[in-house]
């Protein structure tokens, strides 16, 4: 079902908070679909804003008060309540629908609910990809949300229009289940990423399939900072279960292994 259903779309004015990779990366694709962006952040990116025609806001309240229809939230999640707690949200001039991009989701939805005024709309997305997956175009990569209190569901479809039309599909899903599922995939295959990474695998003349894909998995998982995975882990309240999930396993195999060992030892003897 489309998210936008039959309802009139508009042309965003849409305010960056945190201009990284992933914020730059959005933007290129809301620039190319016609909408006007503009952005703040801790780091000056003034230079690269200037080459992508983005003005760039070194002071939140000018950009607070400024006229956007949406705010979208690119920051880390371990900065995001600093960050949120941080700005003079009193200065904003008009309702706006403010939405998230985290890795996590029930975390920036409390947060936001918290630190919003109750009359400002609040989208909480996860787009599944990024700059590398997503570097050749967005056809059939996830991009899961939830209208957590949506008034204005014009300018909300218009948003969610973005990734629709660049062939996302499109999944509706509440906070808390996307954050029982991403324990089970995204942060699993993270933590197997990094402990793959501190044994220091790498490729050999030999490799399997298999081995090539391990390889691949701990090259993907530290290609993303430490302070993602922790925070994948911090901010998602079903990860700690899963992480002794995975120890629990991973030690059930090694008994299992231990006792044939033992039980082929003891054949030998006889």
């Amino acid at each position: 079902m489309s998210s936008s259903s039959s309802l009139p779309l508009q042309t965003l004015k849409i305010g960056i908070v945190g201009f990284g990779t992933f914020g730059q990366f959005l933007a290129k694709t809301m620039i190319k679909q016609g909408h006007t962006t503009r952005a703040t952040s801790r780091t000056d990116y003034s230079q690269l804003c200037h080459q992508l025609d983005v003005p760039f806001f070194r002071d939140v309240i000018p950009f607070l008060e400024a006229d956007n229809d949406v705010i979208l939230i690119c920051t880390s999640i371990l900065s995001l309540s600093e960050v949120l707690n941080s700005m003079p949200l009193r200065r904003l001039k008009r309702h706006t629908l403010f939405v998230d991009v985290l890795s996590v989701k029930e975390h920036p939805r409390n947060v936001l609910l918290q630190v919003l005024p109750e009359n400002m709309d609040v989208l909480c997305t996860h787009p599944m990809f990024g700059p590398e997956s997503g570097k050749n175009g967005w056809k059939d990569l996830p991009l899961v949300y939830e209208k957590v209190r949506v008034r204005n569901e014009t300018r909300c479809s218009s948003f969610l229009h973005i990734f629709e039309s660049e062939g996302c599909r499109m999944v509706e899903m509440s906070c808390e289940e996307h954050d029982k599922v991403a324990a089970r995939s995204q942060f699993l295959s993270h933590s197997i990423g990094r402990i793959l990474a501190e044994m220091g695998i790498e490729s050999t003349s030999m490799n399997t399939k298999s081995f090539e894909t391990l390889v691949k998995l701990k090259e993907s998982a530290t290609n993303d900072s430490f302070d993602l995975f922790s925070g994948l882990f911090i901010h998602n309240r079903f990860a700690q279960q899963e992480l002794m999930n995975l120890e629990q396993s991973f030690e059930k195999v090694k008994q299992r292994l231990l006792k044939k060992m033992s039980e082929q030892q003891s054949l030998s003897s006889v």
